[in-house]
C-alpha cells in the first residue's frame, strides 16, 4: 500500500497527520525528560537516606550486634539500589533520550522538505492550469471576433450602396480576424497539451514520489517510537539482576539477626564482674563500744550502699564540704593523687589502665588496646623494612636515590617502633595484674575478707587494713585498689627502664600469647631488643598477614587505580584487611609463581565471610 497512489489527493491530511505524529515522538521524549528527572531525584533522596542514617561515631561501640550490623547492610544495599537507579537514568539519558531529539529534528527537516517539493509540484501544475485557461480565452475572443468580421463582410458584400473600396476593407478585416482566430485555436490547443502532459505527470509520477517519502518518514517515527520503547524497557532489564541482589542481600542482613547473640553479648558489654552481696550479719549493738556506735553505724550503710552502687556503675559517692578539702594529710594526699590521675587519663575521659572501670570490662578494654599496639606494630615494622630496603637500594645504586634522605625517615620510624612496644609492655602488665586481681577477688579468702565485723575493709599495696570510718573518707574496694597499685607499679618500672616480668610474655591465664597479629618480638621483653643493630633488621622477615576470612566476588572490577587489583564474578579471595570506612577492603589471591597478590577491591563488590 502506497500513499502517493490511495491517497493522491489528500495532500494536505497527510501533512497534518505527519505533523501530529512528530508531536507524538516529542511528547515521549518530554515523558523520558521527566521520568529521568524522577529517577535521579530518587537517587539523589536514597543516598541522602543512607547518609543520614549510617551509625554516628558514638554508635559505633553498638556495630558489635547482629541486629546493627544489619541495619548496616541494609543501608549499604539501599545505597547500591540508588546506584542503580542512577544507572537507569544515565542510559535513558545518553542511549534513549539523545537518539529520540535527534530523530525528531530529522523527521521534521525531513518533512519539511518533503512539503516544500510537494507545493512546488503543485504551483507549477496551477501555473500551467492558468496559461491553459488563459490560451483558451484568447482564443474564444478571437473565435467571436472572426464571426462577427465575417457577418459584417456579408453585410458589406450584398449592400449595393458601398464602393468597392468599402467592401474590400471588409473583406481584409474579415480575413485578418480569421487568422487571429486560427493562431488563438493553435496556442489553446499547444496549452491543452502540455498541460494534460503536465498534469498526469503530476499526479502519476512527481506527486506520489513525495507522498511516499512522507510515508516513509512517518514509518520511520513509527519504527523508532518502538525501538526506543523497548531500548527503555532493556535499560530497566539489564539492573534487574543486581536490584534483585540488593534484595536478596537485604533479606540476608534480616536472617542474620540473632537475638540470643544479641543478649549473650550485652552481658559480655555490661558484665562487671562483681559478685553478689553476701548476707548482711546481725550486728550486736549491745557489744559495741557506745562512742563509735554512730561511726560504725554511719559506716554500715555506707558501705552497703557502695555494694549496692555496683548496680549504677558507683556513681554514690559522699560529698564533702568545701572548708573541710585539705582538714588533713590524708586529703592532701588523695587531691594529689587525683591530679596525677588526671593527668594519666585517656582521650574518652578513662583511667589509662582503665581501672575506673568494673574487672570484666577493664580486662576487654585492656585487650583491645594490647591488639590496637600490636596492629600499630606490625605496620610500623613494614613501614620500617620498606624504608630500610630503600636505603638499601639507594647505597646500591647512588643515581636512584641519596640514602641520607630517608634516613630522617627511619630514625622516626625506629622511635615509634621503640614507643609502641614500650606501650605494649606496659598494657601487657596492666592485663596481668587485671587477671591476678580478678582471681584474688573471686577466691574464697577474699570472699571472707570482704566483711569483716559487719564492715568493709580496704587493702593497700603494704597489705595493711583500715577501717573506712577512718576521718570519714571513702576507700576503693578491692579490685580498684589492686588495680591502681599495680598500673602505678608497672609504670613506676617502666620508666626506670625494666619490667618486673622480665622475660616481658603475657601469663597463660592472659590468652595473649602469640596471635596472628603479634610480631616477632613484640611480645618479648627482654633487654637487648632495644639495642638491636641494623644488620639484625636487615635479617627480619615479616610474615604475611593472616587472613581473616573469605569472601566472593558478586560483579566484575576492573583495576584503574593504583593499589586496586582486578577480580571476576565468582572468584574467592582471602580478606587480609576489612574496610576501615573509606569503602575499600585489602584481599589476597594466589598468583601463577607461587606468591600472592594483594590489593583493595571495593567493599560494595564483594561478600565476606569473616573467620569467628
Amino acid at each position: 500500500m502506497s500513499w502517493g497512489i490511495e491517497l493522491w489527493d489528500q495532500n494536505d491530511n497527510l501533512a497534518i497527520h505527519t505533523n501530529r505524529g512528530i508531536d507524538a515522538l516529542d511528547k515521549y521524549a518530554n515523558f523520558l525528560r521527566d521520568r529521568v528527572a524522577i529517577e535521579t531525584e530518587y537517587a539523589g533522596k536514597l543516598r541522602r537516606l543512607v547518609k543520614n542514617y549510617q551509625p554516628k561515631k558514638k554508635e559505633e561501640e553498638d556495630n558489635e550486634f547482629t541486629s546493627m550490623q544489619a541495619f548496616r547492610n541494609l543501608l549499604k544495599e539501599v545505597g547500591d539500589l540508588a546506584g542503580q537507579r542512577e544507572v537507569v537514568s544515565e542510559s535513558l539519558q545518553l542511549q534513549i533520550i539523545q537518539g529520540v531529539t535527534l530523530l525528531s529534528k530529522t523527521l521534521r527537516d525531513d518533512r519539511k522538505k518533503c512539503l516544500s517539493d510537494g507545493a512546488m509540484l503543485q504551483q507549477n501544475l496551477s501555473t500551467q492550469l492558468s496559461s491553459l485557461e488563459r490560451a483558451k480565452r484568447n482564443y474564444e475572443k478571437a473565435y467571436r471576433d472572426s464571426e462577427k468580421a465575417v457577418e459584417n463582410y456579408k453585410k458589406a458584400d450584398m449592400d449595393l450602396n458601398l464602393s468597392r473600396a468599402e467592401v474590400e476593407r471588409y473583406k481584409t478585416i474579415m480575413t485578418s480576424k480569421i487568422q487571429q482566430s486560427d493562431d488563438a485555436k493553435n496556442e489553446y490547443a499547444n496549452q491543452l497539451q502540455k498541460t494534460n502532459n503536465l498534469q498526469q505527470q503530476h499526479f502519476s509520477i512527481l506527486l506520489p514520489a513525495v507522498l511516499s517519502r512522507l510515508q516513509e518518514l512517518d514509518e520511520k517515527r513509527t519504527r523508532g517510537i518502538r525501538e526506543f520503547i523497548i531500548g527503555a524497557a532493556e535499560v530497566e532489564s539489564s539492573v534487574a539482576p543486581i536490584i534483585a541482589r540488593c534484595m536478596e542481600g537485604i533479606v540476608k542482613a534480616g536472617e542474620s539477626i540473632n537475638e540470643k547473640e544479641d543478649s549473650f553479648k550485652v552481658i559480655e558489654r555490661y558484665q562487671s564482674g562483681f559478685t553478689p552481696p553476701t548476707d548482711i550479719p546481725f550486728e550486736d549493738l549491745s557489744k559495741l563500744d557506745p562512742d563509735s556506735l554512730q561511726d560504725h553505724y554511719s559506716n554500715s550503710m555506707s558501705n552497703h550502699l557502695t555494694m549496692r552502687g555496683t548496680m549504677s556503675a558507683n556513681k554514690i559517692k559522699k560529698r564533702v564540704g568545701i572548708f573541710n578539702i585539705f582538714g588533713s594529710n590524708k586529703q592532701r594526699q588523695i587531691i594529689e593523687a587525683c591530679i596525677t590521675m588526671k593527668n594519666s587519663l585517656t582521650a574518652d575521659g578513662q583511667k589509662e589502665d582503665f581501672s575506673d572501670l568494673p574487672p570484666n570490662q577493664q580486662r576487654k578494654k585492656l585487650q583491645a588496646k594490647i591488639a590496637e599496639l600490636q596492629q600499630k606494630i606490625a605496620q610500623e615494622t613494614n613501614a620500617r623494612d620498606g624504608l630500610m630496603k630503600m636505603k638499601i637500594v639507594y647505597e646500591t645504586n647512588s643515581s636512584l636515590g641519596n640514602p641520607m634522605t630517608v634516613e630522617g625517615q627511619l630514625n622516626e620510624s625506629e622511635h615509634k617502633l621503640e614507643k609502641l612496644k614500650i606501650d605494649l609492655k606496659k598494657y601487657q602488665g596492666y592485663f596481668e595484674r587485671a587477671n591476678q586481681a580478678q582471681v584474688a577477688n573471686n577466691s574464697p579468702q577474699a570472699n571472707r575478707n570482704q566483711l569483716q565485723n559487719g564492715h568493709r575493709t580496704s587493702r593497700h599495696s603494704n597489705g595493711s587494713a583500715d577501717d573506712h570510718h577512718d576521718e570519714g573518707d571513702d576507700q576503693p574496694d578491692d579490685a580498684g585498689s589492686l588495680s591502681r597499685s599495680g598500673s602505678e607499679d608497672n609504670v613506676a618500672q617502666i620508666q626506670n627502664g625494666h619490667n618486673n616480668n622480665n622475660n616481658g610474655s603475657a601469663s597463660p591465664e592472659s590468652g595473649l600469647g602469640t596471635s596472628h597479629t603479634s610480631l616477632p618480638g613484640s611480645g618479648q621483653g627482654s633487654a637487648n631488643e632495644n639495642a638491636i643493630g641494623e644488620d639484625a633488621y636487615f635479617e627480619t622477615e615479616v610474615e604475611p598477614l593472616q587472613p581473616l576470612g573469605t569472601c566472593r566476588a558478586l560483579y566484575p572490577f576492573e583495576a584503574s587505580s593504583e593499589g586496586s587489583i582486578p577480580m571476576n564474578e565468582g572468584e574467592e579471595l582471602q580478606v587480609i584487611e576489612i574496610d576501615q570506612g573509606d569503602g575499600w577492603t585489602r584481599v589476597r589471591r594466589a598468583n601463577d609463581s607461587n606468591g600472592w597478590d594483594e590489593g583493595f577491591v571495593p567493599t560494595s563488590y564483594i561478600e565476606c565471610t569473616l573467620y569467628a
